[in-house]
This record gives C-alpha cells, sequence and structure tokens, in this order.
C-alpha cells in the first residue's frame, strides 16, 4: 500500500468539496494581479483562505505562464504542532487534498536523507496545515509537478540554506516559503510591525524572529541563500486579517512575495 499524508484541514481552512475548492481558488486567482515576474521562489501565506487566501493568490497567479515550466516544488513550512529540531520529512509517497494526489519527488527526497538536520518525521506532518493550504493553488496553476515537502522548527538559516542549495535545480524547480507574519497585534500596529518585517525580506536580511514572521527559520534560510544567489525579492501583497475578513483588534499579517533570479528580472 503507497502511503499517502491526507488532508488533514479541508473544511476548516478551505472547502472539503472539490468543485467548491476549485471555484474558490480560481475565483482567488482570477482576482489577483498578474506581474511580469519569473520566481524562482515565492512566500506565501498559510492562513485560512477567507483570511489569506487573496494574498496567497497574488504569488500563485505569477506561475500561470510557467504551468508546464515547473516540474518540481520544495516546500517549506513552520511546524505548529510537533516540534522538531531540524526539518521533517513525511513518510508518504503522496500528499492528498480534495483536489486529488501530489506525488512526492523520491529523487529530491534521496538527495538530501544524508544530511543530519534533515529527518523523517510522520507526526511532524499529520496534522500540519502550513504544507497543506498550499497545495490547491499549486494543484492549479501548475501541470503535473511533484513535492519535497519539509515541515521546519529549530533549523539554523545554514542548515536550510544547505537543503535548499541541494535542491536549487533549474526552472523545473520552484521554492515555496509557507510564512505568515505578525500574530494577533491591534490593526495599526500589525502594519507597521509587518511593514518593517517585509522591509527586511526584499533586503535579504535573513534574521528575522518568530514574533515577526512564524515561518522565520525556513524564511531565513531562503532568504540567505537568495543573498548569495543573488535574487532580488519584490513585494505583491501586504495586507491582514482586518483588511480580509476579521475584526481590527487582533490582526494576523500576511504579505505574499517574489524572488526571481538576476537573468528573470523583467
Amino acid at each position: 500500500m503507497k502511503q499517502v499524508r491526507p488532508a488533514a484541514v479541508a473544511g476548516m481552512f478551505y472547502p472539503a468539496d472539490p468543485a467548491s475548492l476549485a471555484q474558490e481558488v480560481r475565483q482567488l486567482l482570477a482576482e489577483a494581479e498578474t506581474l511580469p515576474l519569473r520566481p524562482k521562489a515565492i512566500i506565501a501565506p498559510h492562513a485560512g483562505y477567507v483570511y489569506s487566501g487573496p494574498i496567497a493568490a497574488s504569488a500563485y497567479s505569477l506561475l500561470k505562464p510557467l504551468r508546464h515550466v515547473i516540474r518540481r516544488v520544495i516546500l517549506l513550512g513552520p511546524v505548529h504542532r510537533v516540534w522538531v529540531k531540524g526539518l521533517a520529512l513525511p513518510n508518504a509517497e503522496s500528499f492528498e487534498t480534495p483536489l486529488g494526489r501530489v506525488p512526492l519527488d523520491q529523487e529530491a527526497i534521496q538527495a538530501i536523507r544524508d544530511l543530519p538536520q534533515v529527518e523523517v518525521n510522520a507526526s511532524a506532518h499529520a496534522l500540519e496545515h502550513s504544507l497543506e493550504v498550499q497545495l490547491p493553488f499549486l494543484q492549479t496553476v501548475l501541470d503535473d509537478f511533484s513535492l519535497v515537502p519539509l515541515a521546519v522548527g529549530g533549523a539554523t538559516p545554514q542548515e536550510v540554506a544547505e537543503v535548499l542549495e541541494r535542491l536549487w535545480g533549474g526552472e523545473e524547480t520552484l521554492i515555496v516559503i509557507s510564512s505568515d507574519l505578525s500574530h494577533y497585534l491591534p490593526y495599526a500596529t500589525a502594519q507597521l510591525t509587518d511593514q518593517d518585517t517585509v522591509r527586511h525580506i526584499l533586503q535579504l536580511d535573513g534574521h528575522l524572529l518568530g514574533e515577526q514572521a512564524c515561518g522565520a527559520h525556513p524564511l531565513n534560510g531562503l532568504l540567505l541563500l537568495a543573498r548569495r544567489k543573488g535574487l532580488r525579492a519584490q513585494l505583491l501583497d501586504l495586507r491582514n486579517s482586518g483588511d480580509t475578513a476579521g475584526d481590527k483588534h487582533q490582526v494576523v499579517g500576511y504579505a505574499a512575495i517574489a524572488l526571481t533570479e538576476p537573468d528573470h528580472v523583467h
């Protein structure tokens, strides 16, 4: 029996019904502005679609022209439920959402299995939403692709960068970092805090703290490597739950950011 990691947050973070989910994702993508950028990496939020879906869509809409180009997605997100020291791979051969199954890239996984910071930890993935909520967007904008899903705990920027360097590949490989920004601040405070965090990200400054971005550990690793490789970061959208679907007393911040390689900047 092939191991499948079933959807854990369908019906909570996004619709469980395949037709409703497909329609919602298509609608979000249709409403997003598409810039002429060819990203090597994107940073997208991972809240319920009603809160962060429009912001995530502004990153995923960039992939429409790359539908047949991108064949492999390296997906990193923070752990919310089960702590791991480094980066955790699942014990599965595919991830499932209401839109179908995404196969894991076994060859790429083998390429990082010998690294001491990489472990297999099924429980770190079992209920984790930070990776799962990105999948319906990827399933909608891309054709056939394989996945390398990594749930990131306390890994250092160097440890994350080492993994990403091994999996960097060419234009067939996209890196996705799943992260929200500040959590549960009043609206005006969150806006200032998140603007400051985004400024650091756009400068490829990989010294973010957890209170600035819940995906700080994977983000810092990407930013370290992006700086080394001369990538350029561009802000696509910056809002919070008070702008989308929540009250303004306590909000969660969301940003969508694209990172392009020097020869792919328009």
